[in-house]
């Protein structure tokens, strides 16, 4: 429940891939809004400071020398240049060193020595509680030994608008670039993920069956991002696929082996209760039988299944050699056959114990089952530097025709040598599906008289030690 609410509470697809567009162009419409209001800024600094600089060279050419005494006649067009909607104040000052000639007296005089002949200077000041911007010169007129200083200044209401209306035009721009990204970025994206809910539709399509598709999808040519997920989802079905068929193979082996000790067991059941004296006893040889075959099915369906390989540990093979002995020495006494066991100490590889365990109880199983009485069986472990660690398990019964190894370890396959009906001809099918499993190799070779099985493991799996 937790992780059905989990998923229903992410983001959709599209909602992440919109937030992922639109957030880094919001973020550099914001830096080109902060670059452009930087710009027109300095356009606007710029155009006007060009204006007013006209402005004071029209009035500074006027200022000339006559009879030795400093004369000027402002001219109209150079207040003209600085009118504008805003009706800007405009101020000056004309000053022959420390000495006013014409102007307002108030308006902030500059340092003169700072002044650089001939060479305009632009600077902002306060001047009757407005901001203002002054353009100034220092000037040297003959027979004048003091410099002449003139200055222009305006306020900057008309500076301000014009900066506003420029950046409201930028701001409306990059709104009505960003607005129709989003208009066009919305059908693009239903239109990229088409495939996606093609690839959704081919899933869906499945669930309406009546019988489970495990084929792999038909979803025609996919992009290049989405192909990973269809060939993980087409693996994940050919795995489900096989475990599904080994289930199905499982239950049908099951009910057709079951099939006869059942009828065993109902015949002998009705012949208990008409009073056959053997039949309590025939009972109890089906029940064995059908013990044994389940316990086989169970083995087998453990050894086959699907999945991760099985954990490694660090097993020691004398002392599994040993457990699975004791296993089977009620059955080797029974069959009269001596097991002979040559397994030096401390021998330890890195397998599965279970599996391992399962290997050599079926081939103990069926060496003991397919002997001679009065036979022998040889469990040997052997380790030789660079080959790694082998079992062998070796016995002197009759063998097998050359025909017969073959099909020696398929499922259900039983061996003609056989004393008895009792095996289900699933050990050594039980033994190879383990040994795949542990990355083990079987070898079967027949010796006239009896059989030799070896399991190997490669050297990387194994090692030998004096003491662990």
């Amino acid at each position: 429940m937790l992780n059905k609410e989990a998923r229903s509470g992410a983001l959709a697809l599209r909602t992440r891939l919109l937030a992922a567009m639109l957030a880094p162009m919001l973020a550099i419409a914001v830096l080109l809004g902060l670059a452009g209001a930087t710009l027109i800024a300095d356009v606007v600094r710029r155009t006007n400071d060009r204006v007013l600089g006209g402005a004071l060279g029209a009035v500074a050419e006027t200022v000339q020398v006559e009879r030795g005494e400093v004369t000027l006649d402002l001219p109209a067009a150079a207040f003209g240049m600085l009118e504008n909607s805003e009706r800007d104040n405009v101020y000056y000052r004309i000053a022959v060193g420390r000495r006013l000639l014409t102007g307002y007296a108030d308006l902030p005089a500059p340092d003169i020595a700072e002044l650089v002949l001939d060479a305009p200077r632009f600077r902002f000041a306060r001047y009757r509680d407005q901001d203002i911007r002054i353009a100034e010169v220092r000037r040297a007129l003959p027979r004048i030994d003091a410099p002449v200083v003139v200055q222009i200044a305006e306020t900057l209401d008309g500076r301000r608008a014009l900066q506003w209306r420029l950046m409201v035009a930028l701001a409306l721009g990059e709104l009505l670039l960003v607005g129709v990204a989003l208009f066009l970025i919305r059908p693009a994206l239903a239109w990229s993920l088409r495939p996606l809910a093609g690839l959704r539709g081919a899933v869906a399509a499945r669930d309406t069956r009546a019988t489970p598709d495990l084929s792999p999808l038909d979803t025609g040519p996919l992009p290049i991002e989405l192909r990973p997920l269809a060939d993980a989802f087409d693996h994940l079905l050919a795995r489900l696929d096989s475990a599904t068929a080994g289930m199905r193979r499982f239950t049908a082996d099951a009910s057709h082996q079951m099939r006869t000790p059942l009828a065993v067991l109902k015949v002998q059941v009705a012949l208990a209760r008409r009073g056959s004296p053997t039949a309590l006893s025939e009972i109890a040889d089906a029940a064995d039988r059908l013990e044994h075959l389940v316990t086989q099915l169970l083995a087998l369906a453990r050894a086959e299944e699907a999945g991760r390989a099985p954990p490694r540990e660090r097993v020691d093979l004398r002392e599994v050699a040993v457990a699975v002995i004791n296993r089977r020495i009620a059955q080797a006494v029974e069959a009269d056959v001596e097991i002979h066991l040559d397994a030096p100490a401390d021998i330890v590889i890195a397998s599965h114990r279970t599996l391992l365990f399962e290997i050599l109880s079926n081939l103990l199983d069926n060496a003991i089952r397919y002997n001679r009485r009065g036979g022998r069986v040889t469990l040997a472990i052997l380790c030789e530097d660079g080959e790694g660690a082998r079992i062998v398990v070796a016995d002197d019964g009759p063998g097998l025709p050359d025909a017969d190894l073959a099909r020696l370890g398929e499922r259900f396959t039983r061996l003609s040598t056989a004393r008895d009906s009792e095996g289900s001809g699933l050990g050594l099918a039980i033994v190879r599906s383990a040994a795949s499993r542990l990355d083990a190799s079987l070898e079967i070779v027949n010796t006239r008289p009896g059989l030799r099985i070896t399991l190997g493991f490669a050297p990387e799996k194994s090692s030998a030690s004096a003491s662990d």
